[in-house]
């Protein structure tokens, strides 16, 4: 079966509550905090504005893009359930879950089996592992093989140019499927009728 689902990159109030409200929801719902390179960034006053959204069945994520402490004391006080946490050493990691107290998906990014083992340096500080490609918003992938070399008690999370053709594939892994761009109409602007195929994908899978 497929562990779960997180859609990441929202930005606006429709879609958000298209997602919690979805007879199949996701799991995590994801927001980029810090990233203001990202056209799916979000400013902190659009945030509040969404976070107001009852998340009902999902968990809020805030995506993180360094140990940007200025991010960090802006955001401690709103409702997300987990910091994810790119380009952090496994020591700002540790700090960051102890002075705000969130759960952890530590990011790592992928291009080859030598990136894959450093996910052992993260487990004991992190809820979730997170492998990602290189290209962040470049809708890159990696060989999604290279995560048989990870053991399975590791919570593992996959992106990395994730799409909906694709769900079945990891019907038998084990893993949380973190989608954004394959569920969009134009870069940062997400399509309602491709999340609700994706969600009924998956759902139908672990039916």
């Amino acid at each position: 079966m497929i562990k779960g689902c997180k859609i990441c990159g929202i930005s606006d109030p429709k879609t958000l509550t298209y997602i919690v409200d979805h007879p199949h929801p996701p799991q995590f719902v994801g927001f980029i905090v810090n990233w203001k390179a990202s056209s799916r960034y979000v400013e902190l006053d659009r945030l509040k504005e969404l976070l107001n959204i009852n998340k009902k069945k999902s968990k809020y994520v805030a995506v993180i893009v360094k140990n940007d402490e200025s991010t960090l004391e802006k955001i401690k006080d709103l409702p997300f359930d987990y910091y994810q946490m790119y380009d952090c050493s496994p020591e700002e990691i540790f700090k960051i879950k102890e002075k705000y107290n969130k759960k952890i998906i530590a990011a790592l990014t992928i291009e080859n089996k030598e990136d894959i083992k450093k996910y052992k340096e993260y487990e004991n500080i992190s809820e979730i592992i997170l492998f990602d490609s290189k290209g962040y918003e470049k809708s890159m992938s990696f060989d999604h093989n290279l995560l048989d070399e990870v053991e399975d008690h590791i919570e593992k999370m996959i992106a990395g140019n994730i799409k909906i053709e694709d769900v079945t594939d990891f019907k038998n892994k084990n893993y949380i499927l973190d989608v954004s761009g394959s569920l969009e109409s134009s870069k940062g602007v997400k399509d309602i009728n491709k999340i609700d195929k994706f969600l009924n994908t998956v759902h139908n899978i672990n039916s």
